[in-house]
Formats: structure tokens, C-alpha cells, sequence
């Protein structure tokens, strides 16, 4: 099912506490960057926190520039973005500054958690996610019932722990101020457990006064049918390299990227690259490898369009290609339509030949728009 994209926003001490333990919050940001925050609240569809920050910070979440707001509103969109609490309990108070500021709330609660919040009177649209909290289903109701497309989640500790144990985070801004709390007690943004393997990809830092900004992108795929944030960001930029493709009205444009198990890009490959008039998108990235790359055998082939199954111009279909590298694991966007040949099934092949197919129809406008003069 689409996600939205899931950005975690956190403010941590050089020794990775959110906070202290003393009954005042701990002011991490700088000014300039309490401004950042603003700014990018302002373009998001909703911003979530779980029950511990509601308790411990009493939260507004607004966002406070009446000209972003105003911009917001001239856009089409509400004034504020939609609030989003998760509580497995529900057990939440209801004068809380949470709930009597901004626009639309809603709370994310189980079957017992919203007897309890609607109990209380919580001003919230209370939704139940079943006997237990389940992150997938959540996300899936912001973006299907609740049209959410870029989710903000502000805390805490656990909330963010949980989203990124799950692989379910898509992007990571972290602002590192330069204080040590030095408290055993102090609440820390990531606890223990089993996260995915891996570097974070940096693609941002950034002085902001005296604190710094690193914004971070996880890289590993998934496993088997498992789909991990990872695999959204890998397969659109697939769709990104579709679009280089010389314009052909024989053949499709494909973009495709082979991804190491650890997040490493091993090669990318765009459909009649280097002016070969016939080359497939996954032949031009495998030709970049060695063939005895140990990775293969752990690595990830991203197309934009389902590997072919059958093919004219090469004796070899990208689908045996993909075999034949060792590879077992394929993500794509789009199912390939008989516009060339009858009855293709590169998936197919692959699933004979032991590889997992994991395809993401959310791509599939994009995978598409580089091929329309097709359908005419």
C-alpha cells in the first residue's frame, strides 16, 4: 500500500539526550532553527508526536509564520497541517494545549485506547487501529483516509525508534546542539533493538548559529517481499533515469539501479544509453559489474518497468540477465504491457528462477510519463 513519506525531526545534545530529566523542557534548537522547523512544518501534510511528548512537553505544533499560513491557505490547503497523537492507551489529557490549538486533530488509538480517550472527551477524531498499534495500518490511514503525503513526526524517543526499527522512515533531519546533559535518567532519541543494516546516506549538513543540521536518508533495501523505506527512494530514482532515455517509439525508456544488501549503489543503467539504440536499462547497469561481484548475489535491481521477458534485439531477456548475475531480489513500478510482444511475464521468469518481485504501483505515473507517446 502507499506510504507517505515519513520525514523524523529531533533535536538531540552531542551525547544523544532529546531532553533531561528536570521538570523544565530542555531547549536544544537555536532560534534560526526553531525558524527551520517552522518552515518545514509549513509544508507538510501532518505533523505526529506520540503520548509521552503530549505529557512531558504539552505541545501546540503549530505552525507560527502567519505568511506561511497564509500561503498554505493560497495554495489550497488548510491553514494548519493536520495534528496526528499516537496513544496505544488513549490515556491522555484532554486540556492538554495538544488538542485546543490549530486545525484538524486526530488520535491514533487502539479498540480499549479509544473507549478511553472518547471517555475523557479528547478533542480529537478518534480512530482505532485495532486490538493493538500497528505503524503500518496508522500510516495507511493518514495516507488513504487522511490524504497525507508528507508526514512530520516531532517525537519522542520511542515513536522515532519504533518508525525507524520498522523501516518505515524515509528521511532522518537531526540537529545536534552543542550541550552534554550527562543524565542517566535523560530520555534518548533511539533506544536498543534491531534496526536495518546499513549506512544512513548523508545528504545534508548545515550550520544553523551554533547548532548543526545533518539531514539523512536510509539505503539498504529490503529483503525478500519486504519493502523498506529505502526501496521508494531506489526505484524513484529508476524512474528519475527513465527519463534520460533518447525518445524511441520501438521501445520503452526504462531506467534501472542495482543496490548492494549494505545500501551501496553498484551501478545505474538508462534504456539506449551511450547512444546503443537497443540496450536495456538493467543490461547497461549489469555491464558495470563484474560479473563475479560477491554482492550480487545480496543485491537489489530497481527498474522503472518490469524486466523483459522476451526480447528481439539481444539473445538474452533482462529478466535472464538478472538470473544469470546471481541477483534474487527485483523492485519495480510497472507491469510491462504487451505494446512490443505478446503476453510478457518477466516477473514471471524471475519467480522460476528463485528471485523475490516486489512491485510498487505508487511509481507507476512515474515510471509511465517518460513513455506516453506510446499509447497514442
Amino acid at each position: 500500500m502507499p506510504l507517505p513519506h515519513v520525514l523524523l525531526s529531533a533535536a538531540v545534545s552531542l551525547d544523544g539526550c532529546l531532553d533531561d530529566s528536570g521538570p523544565e523542557r530542555l531547549l536544544l534548537s537555536s532560534p534560526a532553527d526553531f525558524e527551520r522547523v517552522d518552515e518545514v512544518r509549513a509544508r507538510v501534510d501532518a505533523i505526529l508526536v506520540g503520548a509521552g511528548t503530549i505529557r512531558a512537553d504539552n505541545p501546540r505544533l503549530l505552525v507560527n509564520s502567519a505568511e506561511r499560513r497564509a500561503a498554505r491557505v493560497a495554495a489550497g490547503e488548510a491553514e494548519y497541517p493536520l495534528k496526528v497523537a499516537v496513544s496505544g492507551s488513549g490515556e491522555l489529557d484532554p486540556a492538554a494545549r495538544f488538542w485546543h490549538t490549530g486545525g484538524e486533530k486526530v488520535l491514533l488509538t487502539t479498540d480499549d485506547g479509544a473507549r478511553r480517550a472518547r471517555a475523557l472527551g479528547i478533542g480529537a477524531d478518534v480512530v482505532s487501529l485495532g486490538p493493538a498499534l500497528d505503524w503500518h495500518a496508522a500510516l495507511e490511514h493518514l495516507h488513504d483516509r487522511r490524504g497525507v503525503r508528507r508526514l512530520m513526526v516531532e517525537g519522542g524517543g520511542s515513536v522515532h525508534t519504533q518508525l525507524l526499527q520498522q523501516e518505515l522512515a524515509d528521511e532522518l533531519q537531526l540537529v545536534l546542539a552543542p550541550l552534554l546533559v550527562g543524565d542517566p535518567a535523560a530520555p534518548r532519541l533511539f533506544g536498543p533493538g534491531a534496526y536495518q543494516s546499513g549506512r544512513l546516506r548523508l545528504v545534508e549538513s548545515r550550520r544553523i548559529e551554533d547548532v548543526v543540521l545533518m539531514r539523512y536518508r536510509p539505503t539498504a533495501p529490503g529483503t525478500g517481499g519486504r519493502v523498506a523505506a529505502a526501496d521508494r527512494h531506489w526505484l524513484g530514482l529508476a524512474c528519475e533515469l527513465a527519463e534520460l532515455c533518447p525518445p524511441s517509439d520501438t521501445a520503452f525508456s526504462v531506467g534501472a539501479v542495482v543496490v548492494a544488501a549494505d545500501g551501496s549503489e553498484l551501478a545505474r543503467g538508462h534504456s539506449r544509453e551511450g547512444g546503443d539504440a537497443v540496450v536495456h536499462a538493467e543490461e547497461a547497469a549489469l555491464a558495470k559489474i563484474a560479473p563475479d561481484d560477491p554482492r550480487l548475489a545480496r543485491a537489489t535491481v530497481y527498474s522503472s518497468l518490469e524486466p523483459c521477458a522476451r526480447r528481439a534485439s539481444r539473445p538474452a531477456p533482462c529478466a535472464r540477465l538478472i538470473l544469470d548475475a546471481g541477483v534474487r531480489r527485483v523492485v519495480t513500478a510497472w507491469r510491462e504491457p504487451d505494446t512490443f510482444v505478446t503476453g510478457p511475464d518477466g516477473s514471471g521468469v524471475l519467480a522460476a528462477g528463485g528471485a523475490d518481485v516486489v512491485v510498487l504501483p505508487a511509481f507507476e505515473a512515474r515510471a509511465k510519463a517518460p513513455n506516453r507517446h506510446l499509447e497514442r
